[in-house]
């Protein structure tokens, strides 16, 4: 099956991305390099295409309180125009994804899954849903922007669109005849916005942020980059740190699940892992010599293992390799381990994530 492509392909093509499949559709991996586009972002301004991300609309009468019923976080905590992290459970626990919905009001609620999982989050809701809320995949209509780091406020300052509301909150705007909405979140631990707007007018706004970025050294930034800002701040990445067989007790993620709520998808089983203790839990690890770790490696102590390595990379920020892994609860921060680095064991230390400070504000 093709891949699909962005509705700025064209515009990556002649950038000179480098592209690689990401949840089924073809995406910028890089640009000038993994390396400069991170550093872009945590010390001027990067602009993401994430429209590879799903799109879902949830609208009828009682369309908050049905959702609230399903996903892990409480929706009753929000009110309209803000937007939440939470997640998708199945009925053992596990993780069918993790997203973010924007509340418009009680009866309209945007979805933003992660691509691969899209039709899964919209059949499992739809599946559920009462016949007076109706669940529409919306995955090509609309396109996401990324702008990410300290300068991003200045070029949409530039450009006269909003950059003064609250973390996780989100206002609508037009710039040049387009309707967008323009959202304090990100995915870098950097002061950023993510910006959605329908597919066919994303060239005109991709356009405008990378001239009004200009003076304040904006870079185009691909996922490559994406993945390494992420994994600095220990954000999970849904087939790495989150899957159906990854609760979101066990990836860290507990602080996003309202367990107070009487009801919602897989509660009895995350309420137990919370009362009882999950049987592993998501540690940081941060390189004492020069190994680098990648996924599906080994965690051992005194040449037992104890845990696998979910997320691995080279921290651009700290030099050093760094890495995700789902451990045994005994473990705890300060302790070494070894991590089996192809036919060698590298000694690690177990850190509590981030890796380096939040910038979010």
């Amino acid at each position: 099956m093709a891949l699909l492509e962005s509705p700025l392909n064209e515009r990556h093509v002649a950038l000179g991305a480098k592209f690689a499949e990401f949840g089924g559709w073809s995406m910028p991996l890089q640009y000038s390099g993994i390396v400069a586009e991170h550093k872009a972002v945590r010390e001027a301004v990067g602009l993401f295409d994430v429209s590879h991300l799903g799109k879902a609309t949830v609208i009828g009468p009682g369309a908050a309180e049905f959702l609230n019923r399903c996903l892990t976080n409480d929706l009753d905590k929000i009110g309209s125009g803000k937007a939440q992290y939470t997640l998708c459970c199945n009925d053992e626990g596990g993780t069918i994804d993790d997203l973010i919905a924007y509340r418009h009001n009680d009866d309209d609620i945007f979805l933003i899954p992660n691509a691969a999982n899209t039709a899964a989050v919209v059949a499992r809701l739809t599946e559920y849903a009462p016949k007076e809320v109706k669940i529409t995949n919306r995955h090509r209509e609309y396109a996401v922007l990324a702008l990410q780091g300290p300068k991003s406020p200045d070029v949409l300052y530039a450009l006269g669109l909003p950059s003064d509301h609250g973390y996780m909150s989100f206002t609508r705007s037009e710039f040049d005849g387009t309707l967008l909405t323009v959202c304090r979140t990100g995915y870098t631990g950097e002061h950023g916005y993510e910006l959605v707007m329908r597919s066919e007018e994303a060239w005109k706004i991709w356009d405008a942020l990378m001239e009004a970025g200009e003076p304040f050294g904006i870079l185009p930034a691909g996922l490559g980059a994406r993945d390494t800002l992420r994994t600095e701040m220990g954000y999970p990445l849904h087939g790495h740190e989150l899957s159906t067989s990854i609760s979101p007790v066990e990836a860290g993620a507990g602080w996003a699940v309202g367990f107070k709520k009487p009801e919602f998808w897989g509660s009895e089983v995350l309420k137990a892992q919370k009362a009882d203790g999950p049987a592993r839990k998501l540690f940081g690890l941060k390189a004492v010599g020069r190994g680098i770790p990648r996924p599906e490696m080994q965690v051992l102590t005194d040449g037992e293992e104890i845990g696998v390595v979910t997320s691995g990379t080279f921290s651009p920020t700290l030099q050093v390799g760094i890495a995700l892994a789902l451990l045994s609860p005994d473990v705890t921060p300060g302790d070494r381990v070894e991590v089996q680095v192809r036919n060698r064991r590298e000694l690690f230390d177990v850190v509590k994530p981030p890796f380096v400070a939040s910038h979010v504000r």
